[in-house]
């Protein structure tokens, strides 16, 4: 892979990392309510189960789902219905100290999990494998592109975990976290409405 071509998949996947989306919604409340540290399970399980999916579709996935077009329909549905759920779980929590209780941020396997059928997190990967491998030399370009994610994804989700960690003790006022947990839980199933056309 040339250079130039190098640092086009590094922008891409910076851009489509660091852009809103159900795992930085996720992130961004689940720092607001649970802390930045707490929050790092989180992170990571984004990282790992992103670079699995993407390793899965440049070694045939993305083939399979070309070919069988209603998996990667249900797989649209079942990531839509579980994103409801967590939006329903973000909207309703009321306290910062109901999140330090019963509550818990979502765990590194829950994350990993996730990425498998959230579908912003396939439009990028079969986006990124279709535009950046090389057929001459492609095991080594699908890992490229894997190294390019893994190098620009934990600091964009941090990023979101962050601001939201930063926002904690403005919105430790109940009034202020209700609000917010609301417009979170309404932007996270927002942000499905262009991945499910």
């Amino acid at each position: 892979m040339a250079l130039d071509t190098f640092l086009a998949l590094l922008l891409f996947a910076f851009t489509t990392s660091i852009t809103p989306g159900p795992n930085n919604m996720m992130l961004f409340a689940s720092g607001v309510n649970f802390g930045f540290r707490r929050t790092i399970p989180h992170m990571l399980g984004i990282g790992v189960g992103f670079l699995s999916l993407l390793l899965g579709v440049g070694l045939g996935l993305g083939a399979v789902l070309h070919t069988v077009p209603i998996l990667y329909t249900l797989l649209k549905f079942a990531g839509g219905a579980y994103l409801v759920w967590i939006a329903w779980k973000i909207g309703t929590s009321r306290s910062l100290t109901e999140s330090e209780g019963s509550a818990q941020p979502m765990s590194f396997m829950s994350a990993a999990a996730f990425q498998w059928v959230n579908p912003k997190a396939w439009v990028m990967a079969v986006t990124a494998m279709a535009t950046y491998t090389n057929e001459q030399l492609y095991l080594v370009t699908v890992l490229l592109v894997g190294l390019a994610f893994a190098a620009v994804n934990l600091p964009s989700v941090s990023t979101w975990a962050g601001f939201g960690s930063a926002l904690r003790e403005w919105l430790s006022d109940p009034v202020r976290l209700k609000w917010f947990n609301i417009t979170m839980a309404v932007l996270l199933v927002l942000s499905l409405w262009p991945m499910l056309k």
